[in-house]
């Protein structure tokens, strides 16, 4: 028992999911500054009741300047080419306001759905120019209240087609851009689209997230050069792919290869369930094939994964909500996650896709930032299983969000 006189807040009875007893997390500064039981301390107390503390959700790959665009278009486009000829006839006629207004909507219900760190991919090209990006970065600045922003760069329609895309990315890396992406699917010669973000990426001493292999044809693709480049760079932990639901179509012996290969080269992949479902094996008549690359077994086989929202409410997914506790529930009904799995599940959207962001300072930890998110659950392992209330939230220490438990009124006696 430590007896201690300077913290400004106490969090009682919180259960982590290091713990098998609930414990006290002291703060002050806004960092957490001790863990454990019955700290002695006059200081504000909140008592968390036993219930699952968690130091906030991690989304590494969602799209806040296309979020919220159903009301524009009469969404009859079902493929992904078709999405992506939608949002870009769309996006010419996006000002920052509106940009800024639509992220604001989702990034405000992902913050009540207890995420705290996001990586959020900014489309640059001369049909949206840096309006996108300009209101994105206002995004980051102006919610920095209750959750860390980084803003991943990135072409969506190509970069050697493209002309005047790469001296916008340049531009947006020099002014705030946190990691860059690519999408060479779209490029005519995607080699030199791979090649040209990696430069990109070294010469500014970032972090890489890309857009790869985003259909279900296992006869090619593009996993192989970024492993090469990848390896060939000394990259390794600094590069992340998304979607890649061609590892879904592969059969076992390739995939246990590809899985070999990506452990290797340290290249991580982003699971975008909502997204890959919606998109994938859509002109199937019949057992249609879900698309849906199995991140957990992923993750068992030394491969650093996670699960993240991607689009929101547009014509690449017309769902969403920005929970990402739920999309790691809806995950794990569709890869067939056993109860066993339920603790990995939980980790794509925490610890997993910390790392994945090379968060240094993530977790309930002393010294790290006093993020906490409760919620009213008393056993971490059915927390996908059960899909708790998300009560409270915390970033540094400031209460930034309450959600009152729902109460029952039955008829009286």
């Amino acid at each position: 028992m430590t007896t201690e006189t300077a913290f400004d807040l106490i969090f009682r009875n919180a259960l982590l999911r290091s713990s098998t007893v609930p414990v006290d997390i002291g703060v002050k500064g806004g960092r957490i500054a001790a863990v454990e039981p019955k700290l002695v301390c006059e200081a504000v107390e909140i008592d968390v009741g036993g219930r699952l503390a968690l130091p906030g959700f991690v989304d590494t790959h969602i799209h806040l300047d296309k979020a919220c665009l159903l009301d524009r278009c009469g969404h009859d486009h079902g493929s992904l080419g078709d999405a992506i000829r939608a949002v870009s006839a769309m996006k010419r006629d996006f000002s920052v306001d509106d940009v800024y207004a639509r992220g604001a909507r989702v990034l405000e219900r992902a913050i009540l759905h207890g995420t705290t760190r996001m990586r959020t991919h900014v489309e640059i090209d001369p049909r949206i120019g840096l309006r996108g990006f300009e209101a994105v970065k206002a995004l980051k600045r102006d919610y920095a209240w209750a959750i860390d922003l980084s803003l991943c760069v990135f072409p969506q329609e190509g970069l050697t087609n493209d002309p005047g895309s790469e001296d916008l990315l340049i531009q947006a890396l020099r002014n705030g851009g946190d990691a860059i992406g690519g999408c060479p699917y779209t490029d005519t010669d995607p080699k030199a689209h791979l090649a040209r973000i990696f430069d990109l990426a070294e010469q500014f001493d970032i972090d890489m997230d890309l857009h790869l292999d985003f259909d279900l044809d296992p006869s090619w693709w593009h996993l192989d050069e970024v492993c090469r480049q990848t390896e060939r760079r000394n990259y390794g932990g600094r590069v992340a792919i998304g979607h890649a639901t061609k590892l879904s179509a592969l059969p076992p012996e390739r995939l246990k290869a590809a899985t070999a290969q990506l452990a290797k080269a340290g290249v991580a992949v982003t699971v975008l369930p909502a997204t890959d479902l919606y998109l994938m094996g859509r002109e199937a008549t019949h057992n249609a094939p879900r698309g849906l690359t199995l991140a957990h077994k992923l993750a068992g086989d030394g491969v650093l994964c996670s699960v993240a929202t991607n689009n929101v409410l547009n014509p690449f997914t017309p769902f969403g909500d920005a929970s990402l506790l739920r999309m790691a529930n809806f995950y794990a009904n569709v890869a067939h996650a056993s109860v066993g799995d339920f603790d990995t599940c939980l980790d794509l959207v925490t610890e997993l896709p910390a790392r994945l962001m090379n968060l240094g300072d993530y977790g309930l930890k002393v010294g790290n930032p006093a993020d906490l998110v409760v919620l009213d659950i008393k056993d971490s392992r059915f927390a996908i299983g059960e899909l708790p209330d998300i009560l409270l939230g915390f970033k540094n220490g400031r209460q930034t969000f309450e959600r009152q438990r729902p109460t029952l009124f039955p008829p009286r006696s």
